[in-house]
């Protein structure tokens, strides 16, 4: 799929590569391979290198010198990642490519709408690394990045802080870029976001930009007036099923240029002695149960911090320089990419809802028999995980991918 949509062929041409001796053995494009599907294979350090070098599916894959020779070692991978990729150029362009990987498929996707969801997450560290603080929230001491996710769940655009920022900091440098790339597509934009992105700052932005959106906000004794008929609780035995109620009103904060819509949900539910409440701002003009409803639907965005969480491991982040963790987590969320384009694109509907780890330990990091003939290579997989027929419909899918060529002269 990757050879198909040129993706890492992309990275191989964006990076600047300053090795100027004459004894260079691995070109760019494979190294960048190297580095994206170890990590997405579940080897999320460069130690793994000394053992992937010598891996024959890995050889095959990252290509170039590596098919008959050996891979990039733990040495030479430690230096690409930390001397290359760690300069500003090519920091830069590491940041842009997740987004760029995103434009190449648009030919491949019925995209009506854009939906981002942004969220920052918490990432532990154990050791000196430059950055790292104590985090109040989060209750130890960590990095905390800042994610945002379009609703195929791709990474759209991240970013590595310090573990003691606010978890809405530098939403501008992550969310402008992001809405610079749709500006021109036409589509109906939309937003969503938790209470720690309730800023005057960012709601401007969106209405300035076309974008609706839906943001959690913080309660206040004003709010709370607002409801106050509704959180009067209800006459009767209450029943199994939570009582539900919903308001919306104008609203304007001391800090905000003018009022906007506020939508409130109350429920109430059978044993508890007071209601749960919440308020999002808003100007979707959808009923209030509708906003609320457009809003849950941000639970997902972690569920994908999750996966990346667990199946490519993106917290490893054990660098002592903060660019260098940075480089690891742009690698990261690369190969967090470019399994969840596998599965969204080329899985057959009855495995398409796999998660990542699950079509990791299936479908990638599976064992194989290697047979070398003079003009192929032929790898023996075990029908075990996936059988034939599955994977014969992975690669017609694949195939499909593959865009015209264009006519010549």
């Amino acid at each position: 799929m990757d050879e198909v949509l040129g993706l890492t062929s992309m990275g191989g041409r964006v990076l600047n590569d300053w090795r100027t001796g004459k004894n260079t053995q691995h070109s760019m494009l494979a190294l960048i391979r190297q580095s994206i599907y170890s990590r997405l294979a579940g080897y999320e350090d460069t130690n793994d290198a000394e053992r992937l070098a010598v891996d024959p599916i890995m050889r095959h894959v990252v290509g170039g010198r590596a098919t008959e020779h050996a891979a990039a070692s733990t040495s030479q991978m430690a230096r690409f990642e930390t001397e290359v990729l760690a300069q500003t150029r090519n920091l830069a362009a590491l940041a842009n490519l997740s987004g760029e990987w995103i434009d190449r498929l648009r030919d491949h996707r019925q995209l009506r709408e854009v939906i981002l969801d942004m969220d920052s997450s918490v990432s532990e560290t154990y050791g000196e690394q430059e950055g790292t603080a104590y985090n109040g929230h989060f209750g130890c001491t960590c990095y905390h990045p800042l994610f945002c996710f379009n609703q195929f769940g791709d990474v759209e655009r991240s970013i590595l802080r310090e573990g003691n920022v606010h978890s809405a900091k530098d939403w501008r440098e992550v969310l402008e870029p992001v809405v610079a790339r749709y500006r021109d597509l036409e589509l109906p934009c939309r937003f969503r976001a938790d209470a720690a992105f309730a800023q005057p700052e960012l709601y401007e932005f969106l209405e300035a930009e076309g974008y609706d959106y839906a943001i959690r906000l913080p309660g206040n004794d004003v709010l709370q007036r607002e409801i106050e008929p509704l959180l009067t609780r209800p006459v009767g035995r209450p029943s199994n099923a939570p009582m539900v109620r919903y308001s919306d009103f104008s609203y304007q904060a001391q800090s905000w240029n003018r009022s906007r819509r506020v939508v409130a949900k109350v429920e109430w539910h059978k044993g508890e002695l007071f209601p749960r409440v919440g308020f999002i701002v808003t100007n979707l003009i959808r009923p209030a149960k509708r906003v609320v409803r457009f809003y849950n639907q941000r639970g997902t965005a972690e569920q994908w911090i999750k996966e990346g969480k667990n199946a490519v491991k993106w917290t490893r982040l054990s660098c002592h320089e903060f660019d260098d963790n940075k480089v690891r987590l742009h690698l990261f969320v690369l190969a967090y990419n470019l399994g969840n384009f596998l599965r969204q694109l080329v899985l057959p509907r009855e495995i398409k809802r796999w998660t990542l780890t699950t079509t990791r330990e299936k479908l990638i990091k599976i064992g194989a028999k290697i047979v070398r003939h003079a003009r192929r290579v032929v790898f023996q997989l075990a029908e075990v995980a996936v059988p034939r027929r599955l994977f014969l419909a992975i690669l017609c899918a694949i195939n499909r991918l593959r865009l015209p060529t264009p006519a010549p002269g």
